[in-house]
């Protein structure tokens, strides 16, 4: 989401509230990650680092674009985290419950009706519109 903020904050792309919203959206899996590295401290367990890879892609061809790649990223850690679960002891599925499923499948939603409304409203003054709207909530 960081790599999409960045995007569109460019000078030659220029859509400043989906900038801030993939900001705002980077900055919840982050605090997401640092969540879940806090309950495994506590749970007595130890926090290995490993290299993150880079994003696939650092530009989009269109808001619609990104907001499809964005979907698709909420997917799939939807289902990794439903793996994760299926796995866990009590405690654990407990923790995955109250913090993430069902702010992923409120993700999904959120980013299918974005994806749906932008496929409607097509490019130019529709998206211009949109830009303006996200993050207005």
């Amino acid at each position: 989401y960081m790599a999409m903020s960045y995007h569109f904050d460019r000078d030659d792309v220029a859509f400043r509230k989906i900038s801030d919203y993939f900001k705002k959206a980077s900055d919840e899996e982050r605090g997401h990650a640092q969540l879940l590295m806090k309950f495994q401290n506590q749970r007595g367990g130890r926090i290995i680092f490993s290299d993150v890879k880079a994003p696939s892609r650092t530009s989009w061809d269109s808001i619609k674009h990104a907001m499809e790649d964005a979907l698709e990223l909420e997917r799939k850690v939807n289902q990794s985290l439903l793996n994760l679960h299926e796995g866990a002891d009590a405690q654990m599925a407990d923790f995955l419950e109250a913090n993430y499923l069902t702010e992923q499948v409120e993700a999904i939603k959120e980013f299918g009706d974005l994806v749906t409304r932008m496929r409607r409203a097509g490019d130019g003054l529709g998206i211009h519109i949109i830009d303006k709207e996200v993050g207005s909530d």
